[in-house]
Parts: structure tokens; C-alpha cells; sequence
């Protein structure tokens, strides 16, 4: 996946949107103010942090050894950096992507979700 498509994937999901609350260079994708995904869109290289389900963090972490490791100055047990660029399918990324986004918005009160038609 490229840059600019792990952008526009991340836009893809209700009311998601980019900030840019640490540096230029960092985009923050959030859903109704709340993370779900943090990447330098210019590094080298590309990598995304997500939020992930820890016992599926620790699985993940085995099954894509050295492509997805602890989130990278995030909490270790809910959060993994996922190499964009490397051996990791596409279909895998987009995956866990959403299920960022999903654990994001499961935590958010039930009208903001029933707002993003999310229950």
C-alpha cells in the first residue's frame, strides 16, 4: 500500500479525519476526536500504528514476525506498528485498519456510535 492509499483508506471510515497534532510530518487519523491510526506518511519506512485487541496484538506479533511489532511510543499491550511496506498483504493491512478504527469507536458512548451507524 502506498502513502497515499493508506490516507485514503483511513479517510474511508465515517467521520474519520486527518490531524496533525504533534508535527506536520504525523498524521493522526481520528474518529470523533479519538485515535485510531498514527504514521509519518513520509518514512522509510512506512509504518502505521493501530489500535489492536491485545490477545490479537500478541498473535499478530508471532504470525508477522518483524512486520508488526509493539506499537512504537504507545501503550505495548493495545497498540502494534504495522510495516506498510514490507511482505504484509494488503488485504491483512485494510483488515487491521478496521479493526482499529472498530475498537476505537466500540469505546465511544452508544449515541456517538449510533451516530456513525456502528452499534
Amino acid at each position: 500500500m502506498t502513502p497515499g492509499g493508506l490516507r485514503d483508506f483511513c479517510l474511508s471510515f465515517n467521520a474519520a479525519v486527518e490531524d496533525f497534532p504533534f508535527s506536520p510530518e504525523m498524521s493522526v487519523f481520528k474518529v470523533l476526536g479519538k485515535l485510531f491510526a498514527l504514521t509519518r506518511l513520509d518514512g522509510r519506512p512506512l509504518t502505521v500504528n493501530l489500535k489492536c485487541d491485545p490477545e490479537d496484538a500478541i498473535r499478530l506479533r508471532e504470525e508477522y514476525e518483524g512486520l508488526i511489532v509493539p506499537g512504537y511510543h504507545m501503550n505495548k499491550r493495545h497498540w502494534n506498528t504495522v510495516t506498510v511496506d514490507g511482505d504484509l498483504p494488503d488485504r491483512v493491512l485494510r483488515e487491521l485498519i478496521e479493526d482499529s478504527y472498530d475498537l476505537v469507536v466500540a469505546g465511544l458512548p452508544r449515541a456517538e456510535r449510533l451516530r456513525l451507524d456502528r452499534p
